[in-house]
């Protein structure tokens, strides 16, 4: 018997305990495969319990703006962790843009509360604020 057998496996109540996440949100990853049960008892599932380093390392993708699919990709099918490296540097350049775009958001949301202007679309950094505003909305379409 080696030594992953005789672990103590986790019932789905005890992984959402120690994960914070809903059964539900287990039987979904699960469902997309990025997590797997091993074992039931009964109707309930059991895990492994490095399951929960894997939902750690899910919610830190997720954290990061990472699509589920992507997070998936992360993963060799025997289920080791393999992250491409240039995946990580363009995501870090992504949230450096929406830094830089949620910076001067703000920058221009306090001006705005403090703006002498008599109206505010009289004040030069709000409209300017608007112009990237409009800019930066994602665009409807149609429906025909």
């Amino acid at each position: 018997m080696n030594l992953r057998s005789r672990e103590k496996l986790l019932d789905i109540g005890e992984v959402c305990e120690n994960s914070g996440l809903p059964a539900s949100a287990l039987r979904f990853y699960e469902e997309k495969g990025l997590i797997v049960s091993v074992a039931r008892r009964g109707l309930r599932r059991q895990f492994h319990p490095s399951v929960l380093q894997r939902l750690a390392l899910i919610a830190l993708g997720r954290s990061a703006g990472f699509t589920l699919a992507e997070i998936a990709g992360m993963f060799t099918p025997d289920g080791r962790l393999s992250i491409d490296r240039a995946l990580l540097a363009a995501k870090a350049d992504e949230l450096d843009r929406t830094i830089r775009q949620l910076t001067a958001m703000r920058d221009g949301l306090r001006h705005a509360a403090v703006c002498k202007a008599p109206s505010h679309m009289e004040c030069p950094k709000f409209r300017r604020l608007l112009r990237a505003a409009a800019a930066g909305a994602p665009r409807r379409r149609t429906h025909e």
